[in-house]
Formats: structure tokens, C-alpha cells, sequence
């Protein structure tokens, strides 16, 4: 009988292996296929900043809308070229007559009617000789051709700010949460820590509360940091309109903390003076308005043009009819305006109130343009010491972490120094990682604001980054 049962049992045990040795050679197939296509699966690569800007400068929508913008602007010099070049023209009409007449006789008046085709063409060319406002008017077209390229420039300018600035919100947003997450993992062996102290009778319940109260905040870190890394890269996606899985972090050991080249303020003042997109367009702007008073001091000017005309008439006339004319004529018009109503020296005022503000306008953008240059500049100069300072701080922060965990070990401190050590070692990198960054964005800017923010300079600030 126990034979048996041990049969059975053996039995009942046997059977289950067999299916699951059955099953088996298909489960190592499906492992070893997804095994093989998870080697295979290579990550995505990295977008580099330099990657980035160029993406942008083909597909950014901002850039693009100020590309055909610049391109409707530049027709204003063909347009204006073409009212100084020869004009011909050609008319023709055709008109169906019908002719009533009244005509005296010996025995009273006589009517008459008559149907008639008539047939008027005509072949003129005209060329202006002199058109005082015409010659302003494609000046001004010159000028304002060069506002708008120049405005066209300033919008490249901006996109490497704004490339950059996305890119390194970017990486910022991804160091603030590997930060907050490792201050989660700390917290959460502190607060093990407490509980397991305060169970073995040598803690206190202070600790497990301030320990778990850490916690919690960083939890709430933890979800508004994951939300800023989505919305940064979103921001960034905008403008390259690629997907963007995975950037180039940056390399502290790649980075170079190099003072401005040039190193002295006024000659980036001087630069921004020759080559400002800014400055260049509002000069344009000046320019433009300048020849605006031109053209209107043109209506008291006179005009001349040379004509040639060629026409046929066929029964132009009804005292003629049936009869044809062909006739071919050269001269020239002269016209001279004599009296408006004072409209031309109200449009001359008018024009130099114009100039007036845009000199004004022009200036006021030098002395703003200044203060930003001097400011990014410091940004660059002062952003060397604060970097290299906030290095040494978080040495500092690292080695406090360390000595308020062993003077907690040894009874000389409590949790709470060793939670309030970790949170200023984490502030402290934040703000290093924000000071980096900052730098340079710097860099860029001041390039930007002197015209000079190419791919040169962005890829100069791209050699900062991990390959």
C-alpha cells in the first residue's frame, strides 16, 4: 500500500515536470529572442547642442516665419527699381455707333442715323527722366532692404540663445532630479536608520519624524522635478521638431572657464557698434526715414518724362466716319506742381518728427544695448570665480556630510545636523550645475548681442559636453 501511494505520488510528480519540460524549449526560445533583441536594442543617441541649433536653423518655426518675412521685405527694391525703368503699354477698344443727325435742308431740317464700328489702339512708351521722388523712394528701398536682413539676423542671433537656453534647461532640469533622487535614497536609509535605533532603545522618535518629514518633501521634489524634465524637453522638441530622448550631459572636466576674448568691455561696445544686428537695423530704420523727407520735399519738384506714342484711329471721329489715322509721335512731358493746399509742407514736418524719433529710438537702444553687453560680460568674468567658489563649496558641503554622519555615530550630534548637512550638500550642487550653465549661456549671449553667435560658438560651448 505505500508502495502504491509512493507510485501515485511519483506519478503525480512526474507529470507536472514532463509539461513543464515540454513547455520549457519554448520559453528559452522566447527568452533567448527577447534576450537577443535587448542586446541588440542600442540606445538612443545623444542630441548634442550643436546637433540642436542646427536642427533649428532648418525647422524652427519662428526663424521660418521671419525668412519669408525677410523675402516679401526684399521685393520693396525691384518694385522700386521698376518705376525708374521705361513703361510700355498697349490699349485697344472696339465700339459699336449709333449716329443720329440733324442736318438743315431747303425744306427744313433733315435727320439722319447712321450705324458705325470705330477702332482706337495705341502703343506708348514712356521714360522718366527725372523724378525726384521716385530716385528717394528707391534709396529708401535700399535701406529698408537692409533693415529687414538685418532683422533677419537678429532672429538667427536669437535662436542660438534660445537653442541653448532650452538645451541647458534641459540638462539642468535632469541634474535637479538625479539630485533630489539621491536625496531620496538618503533620507530613506536615514529614516531606517532612526527606526531601527529607536526600536533597539537608543533612539528617539524626533528622528523618525524629522527623517520621515525630509522624505515626504522629497517625494514632492521628486514629482514636480520628473514634471520639469518632460516640459523642458517638450520645449526644446518645439524647436528642433525632432523627438528628444537623450541629450549630452555636460563634462566639468571638458569645460574651460576662459575670461571673454576680447578682454575689455569697450571693445565689445565697439563690436556691437560695427556689427549689432540691433544697431544695424535701427541705423537702417534712420536711413529709411531720412529719405522719407526726401520724398516728400519732391512734391514741390517738377517732373519729366520721355514719350513715344504710336496709335491708329478707324472712325474716331462722326464727322468722319470711314476715315483712319495713323499716327506716330516722340516728345516729352513736363509737369510742375504748383499749389497742394500746404499738404507737402505738412508731409515735410511730418517726415522730420519721423527721423526725430527714429534717431531717438536709435539711441535709446545704444545705452540698452550697453547695459546688457556689461551685463553678460560680468556674466562671463564673474561666472569663472563663481563656479571655481561653488567647486570648493561643494568639496566643503561633501566633507560636512561626513563629519556630521561620524559626530552622529558618536553621539556628539543628532539626525537632524546630519539631514540639514545633506540638504545644503544638494543646494550646493544645484547651484553649481545652475552656475555652469549660466556661464555658458553667457558666452552665447554676449556673442549674440554683437552679432557673432555662429556655429563656431556653439560649437565651442558644445566641446563642454560628454561625447
Amino acid at each position: 500500500m505505500r508502495v502504491r501511494l509512493a507510485c501515485i505520488a511519483s506519478l503525480c510528480a512526474v507529470a507536472p515536470l514532463a509539461s513543464h519540460a515540454q513547455a520549457a524549449p519554448a520559453a528559452r526560445a522566447a527568452y533567448a529572442a527577447s534576450a537577443v533583441s535587448a542586446s541588440t536594442a542600442a540606445p538612443a543617441p545623444a542630441l548634442t547642442l550643436a546637433e540642436a541649433y542646427r536642427l533649428a536653423l532648418e525647422k524652427d518655426a519662428t526663424l521660418r516665419t521671419a525668412r519669408a518675412a525677410t523675402d516679401a521685405r526684399r521685393e520693396r527694391l525691384p518694385q522700386a527699381r521698376a518705376q525708374l525703368m521705361p513703361n510700355l503699354s498697349a490699349s485697344y477698344g472696339q465700339n459699336r455707333n449709333h449716329l443720329q443727325s440733324i442736318q438743315p435742308g431747303l425744306s427744313g431740317p433733315v435727320a439722319g442715323e447712321q450705324f458705325y464700328n470705330s477702332d482706337t489702339g495705341a502703343l506708348t512708351l514712356r521714360q522718366p527722366l527725372y523724378r525726384p521722388y521716385q530716385f528717394a523712394d528707391l534709396a529708401q528701398a535700399h535701406d529698408q532692404v537692409a533693415d529687414a536682413n538685418a532683422q533677419l539676423e537678429k532672429e538667427v542671433q536669437n535662436l542660438a540663445v534660445r537653442v541653448a537656453s532650452a538645451y541647458m534647461d534641459c540638462l539642468l532640469a535632469e541634474d535637479q532630479l538625479q539630485l533630489v533622487l539621491q536625496q531620496k535614497e538618503t533620507y530613506t536609509a536615514n529614516l531606517d536608520a532612526a527606526q531601527k535605533l529607536f526600536k533597539a532603545g537608543s533612539g528617539v522618535r524626533t528622528d523618525i519624524d524629522e527623517a520621515r518629514a525630509k522624505l515626504d518633501m522629497t517625494i514632492a521634489q521628486e514629482l514636480e522635478a520628473r514634471q520639469n524634465v518632460t516640459y523642458t524637453r517638450r520645449a526644446l522638441q518645439v524647436m528642433v521638431d525632432v523627438p528628444v530622448v537623450r541629450l549630452a550631459p555636460l563634462d566639468p572636466a571638458r569645460m574651460h572657464l576662459d575670461p571673454p576674448s576680447p578682454p575689455q568691455l569697450d571693445d565689445w561696445l565697439q563690436r556691437a557698434e560695427q556689427s549689432s544686428p540691433e544697431i544695424l537695423s535701427l541705423t537702417a530704420q534712420r536711413d529709411a526715414a531720412r529719405r522719407d523727407i526726401d520724398k516728400a520735399r519732391a512734391g514741390h519738384l517738377p517732373t519729366l518724362d520721355a514719350i513715344a506714342q504710336w496709335s491708329i484711329t478707324k472712325s474716331d471721329s462722326p464727322t468722319q466716319i470711314n476715315s483712319k489715322y495713323d499716327q506716330k509721335s516722340v516728345g516729352i512731358q513736363f509737369s510742375l506742381p504748383l499749389f497742394a493746399g500746404g499738404q507737402v509742407n505738412s508731409q515735410i514736418r511730418q517726415a522730420v518728427a519721423a527721423l526725430e524719433q527714429a534717431n531717438e529710438s536709435l539711441e535709446a537702444t545704444r545705452r540698452d544695448l550697453s547695459l546688457r553687453i556689461e551685463k553678460e560680460y560680468r556674466g562671463v568674468t564673474e561666472g569663472v570665480a563663481k563656479v571655481t567658489a561653488l567647486e570648493q563649496a561643494a568639496k566643503s558641503a561633501d566633507v560636512m556630510v561626513v563629519s556630521s554622519r561620524k559626530s552622529f555615530e558618536g553621539g556628539a550630534r543628532t539626525l537632524l545636523d546630519v539631514l540639514n548637512a545633506e540638504e545644503q550638500r544638494v543646494t550646493t550642487l544645484r547651484d553649481l550645475a545652475q552656475q555652469r550653465y549660466l556661464y555658458l549661456l553667457s558666452r552665447i549671449r554676449l556673442q549674440a548681442l554683437v552679432g557673432g553667435a555662429d556655429d563656431a560658438v556653439i560649437s565651442e560651448v558644445d566641446s563642454a559636453l560628454a561625447p
